[in-house]
């Protein structure tokens, strides 16, 4: 039986569980998630998390623009990162691996060849894909979309079955219930710009996205004919709960 590829994008606010530092409890989440899952589901990951993770160990002193501090930040921070995710998820026999790229990858087909070939290499030996934006050397990310773009563009070239964006809500909501204090998840879109109505403008504590972004992601997606869930991170089990349909969370069709 083929497996169906998941690209899960998980956001520093899911990362950080909304706190100052990462929370190793949520990647032991994650791993165990996927750990259950392995026999039918195949997974490439997008993290953020890289500026949260060096903020736990330092604090620097700079005179440069506060673009530059967060990509000397990312660089402290990556590989820290990537430590939590290995010893979590190989106590899980989880084996992991890191793939750092930047948009400009998506815009040459020779290096388009080459992630595909490398991702696929990687997934077919059960070695898990980790990828962030190579914030060292490109600032999108860090500026804004808090790597839903990169999810959805990596998602698209993959040809992932479904990309799930872990953020700290309950999917999108209605306008009209969020300004009411009682949110209410959209279940369902077929008309991404009727969405886009919905949607508050107001970015997150920790990342960058915002809902807009992730709409923006969805669209990507969706002209790669890949389906999109928006799924609250924060909530433990979200990935299963999300697949047996048993928490309220947003598909973009």
């Amino acid at each position: 039986m083929q497996k169906k590829r998941i690209l899960l994008k998980i956001g520093s606010n899911t990362l950080t569980k909304e706190t100052d530092h990462i929370s190793r409890g949520k990647i032991e989440d994650i791993g165990r998630q996927i750990a259950k899952l392995k026999d039918s589901y195949e997974f490439i990951i997008v993290s953020s998390g890289a500026i949260a993770a060096a903020k736990q160990f330092v604090k620097l002193e700079h005179n440069g623009q506060e673009i530059t501090v967060k990509q000397a930040l990312a660089s402290i921070g990556q590989p820290h990162l990537m430590r939590i995710f290995q010893e979590n998820f190989r106590e899980l026999g989880l084996f992991t691996s890191q793939c750092l790229l930047s948009y400009s990858d998506f815009e040459k087909e020779v290096s388009k060849e080459n992630i595909c070939n490398t991702i696929n290499v990687l997934v077919a030996n059960n070695f898990i894909p980790i990828i962030n934006e190579n914030d060292t050397v490109a600032t999108d990310e860090i500026q804004f979309g808090d790597n839903d773009k990169l999810a959805a563009l990596t998602a698209a070239l993959m040809k992932a079955d479904l990309l799930i964006i872990a953020t700290n809500t309950n999917g999108i909501y209605t306008k009209e219930s969020f300004i009411n204090k009682k949110p209410e998840t959209i279940r369902l879109v077929g008309d991404l710009i009727e969405l886009q109505k919905e949607v508050s403008s107001s970015k997150s504590s920790h990342g960058t996205g915002g809902m807009e972004s992730k709409i923006e992601a969805a669209n990507i997606a969706r002209q790669a004919h890949v389906e999109t869930w928006i799924v609250n991170g924060l909530k433990d089990n979200f990935i299963i709960d999300a697949l047996e349909n048993k928490t309220a969370f947003t598909t973009i069709k």
